[in-house]
């Protein structure tokens, strides 16, 4: 894991841009692509390794599939900054 003081290697416009999760990659040093989940709360925008849910990404969930991906593909969604 990385440390917490150290400097972001990008900010979250150029990870949003390269379709990567800012928080997987600021709090634990990994690029892993972005895309839609699913969790109890509705469809989220995050990142997944070997399986598993790593990061939820936007502020917001979203109440379908579609809309979650309408969101992914148009950068139409609010980036959380701490986890």
């Amino acid at each position: 894991m990385s440390d917490a003081s150290s400097p972001i290697p990008i900010s979250a416009d150029q990870a949003r841009a390269e379709s990567i999760g800012y928080l997987a990659l600021a709090h634990l040093g990994e690029r892993w692509p972005l895309q839609v989940l699913r969790s109890a709360a509705g469809y989220y925008i995050g990142t997944v390794d070997q399986g598993e849910p790593v990061s939820r990404e936007p502020v917001e969930y979203f109440p379908s599939h579609h809309e979650a991906r309408h969101a992914l593909e148009t950068g139409q969604w609010q980036q959380r900054l701490t986890p």
